[in-house]
């Protein structure tokens, strides 16, 4: 029998109690912590392979070397969600190996082609940025302990990974010519995809556990406020174009669009004009993205090989 109702847990953790393990959770609490272990453990272990394909595009092998540290470190953010999942009773050689592809839980962004140096630093410079939004606000606030303890070492990775995006954004800007326009192009598809990383607006959403268990701190939009605050000054000053502008008299960045909007992935195009409803947004998400099966195949090959290397 679990030690509190669900009401009386929601009240202790909203008071600072932190839960260390199975018997101070309820059921939806344990539900709701196995959600969010997933999408971060997914995430994470998904651009390592959506990283590595530009990886090999670097510009020198410093570079590449640099590059290669950050797949590393991504993999072992992977490795820190998937164990504490472990701990919760998930299967993780099922949830990394015998998953059908489709039921990863990663953001659409990472079934997307990254396959240039300009899109591999935008990447890192929006979805990193994502991801520190997303997981700073989960270290502030989270109620549990393993993983706030887990996430000191990924913030500080983390960090790293977007100090290198927006350096080199900033060079290749600096740099003008094709270096400029390949950054451009990139942002054209990769910046709505940011916008659409935090999911539905908050007054479409219907589940709140996460933020009744205090699991995290922050909102949907409350967060994508959050990136798109440190995203749209760093685009605006060194002139490239997104569809989002900084307002003074709200201070805040407000979209030149209506969330949400339909999407080319053979194109990668947004049509920002063009509306849909959320549920095709989900249904966009369930089908994945172009380069999902290979993604995940890649990371699977990988370990299959090195076995059958051992055995032989």
């Amino acid at each position: 029998m679990a030690r509190f109702t669900d009401e009386e847990l929601q009240r202790k953790v909203q008071e600072g109690f932190i839960v260390e393990s199975e018997e101070d959770m309820t059921e939806t609490y344990k539900k709701a912590l196995i959600t969010q272990l997933t999408v971060q453990g997914d995430t994470e272990l998904m651009s390592a392979p959506a990283y590595y394909t530009a990886t090999k595009d670097a510009p020198s092998t410093n570079t590449m070397v640099s590059a290669t540290a950050i797949i590393q470190d991504e993999l072992g953010h992977a490795n820190i969600a998937y164990r504490l999942l472990e701990d919760l009773g998930v299967d993780r050689h099922w949830m990394l190996y015998e998953r059908d592809p489709a039921r990863f839980k990663h953001p659409y962004g990472f079934d997307q082609p990254i396959d240039n140096w300009a899109a591999l630093v935008c990447a890192h410079a929006l979805y990193d940025r994502a991801g520190i939004t997303l997981l700073g606000d989960v270290h502030r606030n989270t109620s549990y302990g393993p993983l706030k303890r887990g996430l000191v070492k990924v913030g500080m990775e983390e960090n790293f990974h977007l100090r290198h995006g927006e350096v080199w954004v900033r060079r290749l800007a600096e740099a003008g010519g094709h270096a400029r326009e390949a950054v451009q192009e990139t942002l054209d598809w990769m910046f709505p995809m940011g916008v659409e990383w935090f999911g539905m607006p908050d007054d479409k959403k219907r589940h709140n556990a996460q933020l009744d268990f205090r699991l995290k701190g922050m909102t949907n939009d409350q967060l994508r406020q959050t990136w798109l605050m440190a995203v749209v000054p760093l685009c605006e000053e060194l002139g490239f174009d997104v569809p989002a502008h900084y307002d003074p008299d709200l201070d805040q960045v407000e979209l030149d669009y209506e969330l949400p909007c339909q999407y080319d992935p053979g194109e990668r195009r947004w049509l920002l004009e063009e509306k849909i409803t959320w549920e095709q947004v989900f249904e966009r998400w369930k089908g994945r993205g172009p380069m999902n099966e290979q993604y995940v195949d890649s990371v699977r090959r990988s370990r299959f090989d090195v076995e059958k290397l051992l055995a032989a």
